[in-house]
């Protein structure tokens, strides 16, 4: 199973050029894809189509080469095979029949995203992939994550993106770090809040286009909520309302336009 380019094609491997360089034949989720690809770096193998719509049986015609012998390497178009992407079923089948598969690591968007999502703590994430396609069970998906204390970490195609904020959007102020076309020629990179989320795609057309890879920060901590209205109550009382809001920004790590709502509400109440 080897990992292969999300964009730039520079991100292969040296081991991946490698096996893909000594196997027999290569497992791909499309051909087309595929041969771009081994053009760029001279390589020239028999190409088997597996994909989401022949996995299961394609995957009989890999054991059988496997069988006689033969090495066989799958990649799917982008990252690494099996995730949200076909090859689970392939290396299931090749294990029931007493085989064995080997992992080649590489480019993957979920790491890809979540290093630059600049989320620190120990809490972990959660891989939700692709929430659902239609209206009723995307809106339970993210009902579900209204409390998630982890990191959650979703992909999403260009003529689903637009359906997709407006389904986060009841998240409020939960910051969403948009990663579209990662580490392509057209690489766009922002953090917004889940609220303003389909302003920020309707700003610009072009944000409509290319692949997604977003990670829906932690849910805020009660406790931590806490301790950034008591900093904030504290500044308030000696500084002017924006510097003692970017200070408790600074300190507590809360969302500066929560602390600012916040302390005018403060200010509003002490009138």
């Amino acid at each position: 199973m080897v990992a292969t380019p999300i964009g730039n094609l520079s991100d292969i491997t040296l081991r991946a050029l490698h096996v893909l360089g000594l196997v027999d034949a290569i497992g791909c989720e499309d051909t087309r894809h595929t041969q771009s690809l081994l053009r760029q770096y001279g390589i020239s193998k028999p190409l088997l189509p597996v994909h989401e719509h022949n996995e299961a049986e394609a995957a009989v015609a890999v054991i059988e080469r496997l069988q006689r012998g033969e090495r066989v390497a799958y990649v799917s178009d982008a990252g690494t095979p099996a995730v949200s992407d076909p090859g689970a079923r392939l290396v299931a089948a090749v294990r029931a029949a007493g085989l064995s598969s080997m992992p080649l690591p590489g480019a993957s968007s979920v790491t890809t995203a979540l290093s630059i999502a600049g989320i620190s703590g120990d809490s972990g994430f959660v891989f939700a992939g692709f929430l659902p396609s239609k209206a009723g069970e995307r809106d339970h998906a993210v009902l579900a994550l209204m409390t998630e204390k982890r990191a959650v970490v979703m992909l999403e195609a260009p003529h689903r993106m637009q359906a997709l904020a407006r389904a986060l959007a009841p998240l409020g102020q939960r910051l969403v770090m948009v990663g579209r076309e990662l580490t392509k020629q057209f690489e766009e990179i922002a953090t917004v809040t889940a609220l303003d989320l389909p302003a920020w795609l309707d700003a610009n057309p072009q944000r409509l286009r290319g692949e997604f890879a977003l990670v829906l920060h932690p849910a805020p901590d009660a406790a931590a909520d806490n301790d950034s209205a008591r900093v904030l109550q504290l500044l308030l009382a000696e500084l002017p309302l924006k510097t003692a809001v970017r200070l408790a920004a600074e300190i507590s790590g809360a969302p500066r336009n929560e602390l600012y709502e916040a302390a005018l509400k403060l200010k509003s109440d002490a009138e």
